[in-house]
């Protein structure tokens, strides 16, 4: 996972104040109790220290955003007065959170947003298509193709000597049409980097168009009858196909970065060797289990790589003023700050994994620090 859109953050001087709130609005009692578990976390804030610019300009966002339909979070980091990041969470968090540091507590968006997988989604029909694509930012993109060519369309049933000529006829516009819902897609694809594209609708389209696909595109398909336009097409069944497709590319993302870390031997191992290639910049992409019931710490300085175990470390790197904050946020705002990715784990993902966390590195050099090897 990219954290780019982390970086008005990280980019910012804190101290931060994070909340993490249960939005939810879909029961009777809906807006009592957001106001109630709302008015809590603002007393947390208070007592510890988040100053009263700040807590107004959270209150404004809280209150005043746009609701969504369903059970939803939100996330919202504000420094100085002023709200600078505000995400929709897809399902509430797992607690309401309110932090006030040095530094915004980022893991637990980092870890329920999970990696933001690029798509398209193609509903094929004979006289074009319509199309849906989401960026790895989370901009959706819409477009609808009608074919140039519109007639025959049907294949029609006349016989004699005509029958043949119409049919295929008919077919040829399919194809026709088909190829230019292909390159519409292709085109779409590109642009937002689509790493897997969903095609449905009716089969003999479908098949038309993703057969006329460039090849890089095809080995991307997911074909399915789900969503099918007939009547009483159920458009639940193509939404689950296409989060059950982007989940196998973003799984096929996470095989690989284990892979990765397997392949390095004893480097990149452990917190200590993590945070020491934090500080050289070697970080390619961090692992890390997930665990909100963390309580390890961490020091930092006033930049990204001033990062250490021990505020001893980070004196003798000049750092004048170590402060220490959770470990997972200052691990995080150190990716950010090298352009460095992350991998979210489950426990049971990497059961071996010292101290819950590693890296894949960009280089191995004979000063690299060498991790636990338990």
């Amino acid at each position: 996972m990219q954290l780019s859109f982390l970086r008005p953050i990280c980019a910012h001087p804190g101290p931060w104040a994070s909340v993490y709130l249960d939005a939810s609005r879909d029961t009777h009692d809906a807006h009592p109790a957001l106001d109630v578990r709302w008015r809590n976390l603002q007393e947390r804030l208070r007592e510890q220290g988040t100053d009263a610019r700040t807590v107004g300009a959270l209150d404004e966002v809280v209150r005043g955003h746009d609701p969504m339909p369903g059970d939803y979070g939100l996330a919202v980091f504000a420094a100085g007065g002023r709200v600078m990041l505000t995400e929709y969470l897809s399902a509430p968090p797992l607690k309401d959170i309110a932090a006030f540091g040095p530094i915004a507590h980022t893991m637990p968006l980092v870890a329920q947003r999970g990696e933001q997988i690029p798509w398209v989604r193609v509903l094929a029909s004979r006289t074009g298509a319509e199309l849906t694509a989401v960026s790895a930012g989370g901009v959706p993109r819409h477009a609808r193709v009608r074919g140039g060519n519109q007639w025959p369309i049907r294949k029609v049933d006349p016989g004699g000597w005509s029958q043949r000529h119409f049919q295929q006829g008919a077919q040829l516009t399919w194809q026709r049409n088909a190829g230019d819902a292909a390159s519409a897609t292709a085109q779409l694809a590109e642009r937002v980097g689509a790493e897997v594209i969903v095609v449905a609708g009716e089969t003999r389209a479908r098949q038309l168009l993703a057969d006329q696909l460039p090849e890089f595109w095809r080995d991307r398909v997911v074909q399915t009858d789900a969503g099918f336009p007939a009547a009483g097409a159920d458009q639940g069944a193509l939404d689950d196909v296409t989060v059950q497709a982007i989940a196998e590319v973003a799984a096929a993302h996470t095989d690989v970065a284990l892979d990765r870390f397997g392949m390095q031997q004893h480097v990149g191992k452990g917190l200590n060797a993590v945070v020491a290639a934090l500080q050289r910049g070697q970080v390619d992409t961090m692992l890390i289990v997930d665990d909100p019931s963390s309580t390890a710490q961490l020091w930092i300085g006033p930049e990204p790589t001033d990062i250490a175990t021990s505020a001893e470390e980070l004196r003798e790197l000049s750092v004048a003023d170590p402060r220490q904050v959770r470990a997972d946020a200052a691990l995080v705002r150190a990716l950010v700050g090298t352009d460095a990715g992350v991998t979210v784990l489950d426990r049971d993902q990497a059961p071996e994994l010292t101290d819950g966390v590693g890296a894949v590195l960009r280089y191995v050099d004979a000063s690299t620090p060498v991790g636990s090897r338990g």
